[in-house]
């Protein structure tokens, strides 16, 4: 009888994680190698371990299920630590952290040289590159699954290029039929 107690409970507990989407979460370098083979832009979630607004994001953004399955489908999400220690190499540039240590890796730490030369200036910030893997722009802040709806939908259907105006932005959103639960 406990057999089938814990039997029970191990498929109710697989069957409650399967029903909801999450991120599949790729390294920069293995998301630029998949582009070569199916390309689609890439999204990258500069993040910091002490940061409050990060983990908000992970929760209540990139937890929704219309958000993973949409990033999932149509982006290569990359998850980078700003301040970690990854050496990443990116269109012929190596990048390191020569400031971190490890002793501070659950905490502040020094700032990534990938993270500078991304312009990020705050946390978290994500940063989106073209099918191609080159730079587009980085969105600073918590974003909600509303609001990221935006942006990933703006990048993904490549609408982005027609954009050239604080105007012609607003004018995009004023016009953006939300889709996404939540």
């Amino acid at each position: 009888m406990e057999y089938i107690k814990k039997t029970s409970l191990l498929i109710l507990l697989l069957f409650y994680t399967a029903t909801f989407a999450q991120v599949k979460w790729y390294t920069l370098e293995e998301a630029l190698t998949a582009q070569k083979e199916k390309p689609k832009p890439i999204i990258l979630d500069a993040y910091t371990v002490w940061c409050g607004p990060c983990k908000m994001l992970d929760k209540n953004t990139f937890g929704n299920d219309d958000v993973s399955s949409y990033m999932n489908t149509h982006f290569y999400p990359v998850k980078f630590n700003a301040e970690g220690n990854e050496k990443v190499t990116y269109q012929g540039q190596d990048f390191d952290n020569p400031n971190y240590d490890a002793k501070r890796a659950k905490t502040r730490n020094g700032t990534h040289s990938f993270t500078r030369y991304l312009g990020v200036s705050g946390y978290p910030t994500l940063v989106f590159f073209d099918e191609t893997g080159n730079f587009i722009t980085p969105i600073v802040g918590y974003l909600t699954p509303t609001q990221i709806e935006i942006y990933l939908k703006l990048i993904h259907q490549q609408d982005y290029k027609n954009i050239k105006s604080q105007e012609d932005f607003t004018a995009y959103i004023k016009n953006f039929e939300h889709q996404f639960k939540g």
